[in-house]
């Protein structure tokens, strides 16, 4: 189907995305996917992941749904999903599915949710005035290259994309959760008022940050069906931060 890339492994992007949860805590899934080095992180982080795998019964059937859903949405679009066959896939009965959810928009805003809920914990990090300019800048550009190295997200979001890009109701939707834009807009207002930074519109120059990253991080990856490599990444996000301070730095 046109404009929409199908996954490999299922099961492999469904287990990650109900890893994902926004808390400021460490996670299974982050430690995992943003390689820290910290002992100490990595051992609170698997505590906290086996307690995740510990689902009711009512987590489990919903984890079941959750699967079959992504399933029959990259096979059939979401215009032809259907939840008969969502309950089949997922070897629940109708009435579970709608128990859960109450209708086939309502389980894809679900899916939606997870992904925006994944950008949203990623980019969770506090502006540190005692950082240099560029070095804060880094940190905030891997916050969102971390993203897009993880083949988990990546994954799920060429299906959502493809999807929400068929419907601008779910589209505008799906950008509503998102706060990425706005996190991105208060750090670089923060440095104004430090002096660090000239900008004046901070949401505009946030805009043009995020989009020097995902133009050739992103994008291109979405389309092409494939995962960037750490060091594409480090170059393209040390680039962009260069190129933005020739423009905004003091």
């Amino acid at each position: 189907m046109a404009g929409l890339i199908w996954l490999k492994d299922v099961n492999y992007t469904v287990q990650c995305i109900l890893m994902m949860r926004v808390c400021k805590r460490p996670s299974l899934h982050r430690a995992r996917f943003l390689g820290e080095k910290d002992r100490a992180y990595r051992k609170e982080a698997m505590k906290r992941g086996r307690r995740e795998l510990k689902m009711s019964v009512s987590d489990q059937k919903r984890k079941q749904i959750i699967e079959a859903a992504v399933a029959e949405f990259q096979e059939k679009g979401y215009a032809g999903a259907s939840m008969d066959r969502i309950s089949e896939r997922a070897q629940v009965s109708k009435r579970t599915v709608y128990n859960h959810f109450e209708s086939k928009e309502a389980l894809f805003r679900a899916i939606n949710q997870y992904l925006a809920d994944q950008v949203n914990s990623a980019l969770d990090l506090p502006y540190d005035p005692d950082l240099p300019i560029r070095d804060a800048l880094l940190r905030l550009g891997w916050a969102e290259g971390e993203l897009m190295v993880n083949p988990c997200f990546m994954n799920l979001a060429r299906m959502v994309i493809g999807e929400n890009i068929r419907d601008p109701e779910m589209a505008a939707d799906m950008n509503e959760r998102m706060t990425k834009l706005c996190i991105f807009s208060e750090f670089i207002e923060r440095a104004v008022e430090e002096g660090k930074l000239k900008a004046d519109d901070p949401a505009v120059a946030a805009e043009q940050f995020l989009g020097l990253i995902k133009s050739r991080g992103f994008f291109p990856y979405i389309y092409s069906g494939g995962i960037p490599e750490r060091d594409e990444v480090k170059k393209i996000i040390e680039e962009s931060v260069d190129l933005f301070l020739a423009k905004y730095g003091m």
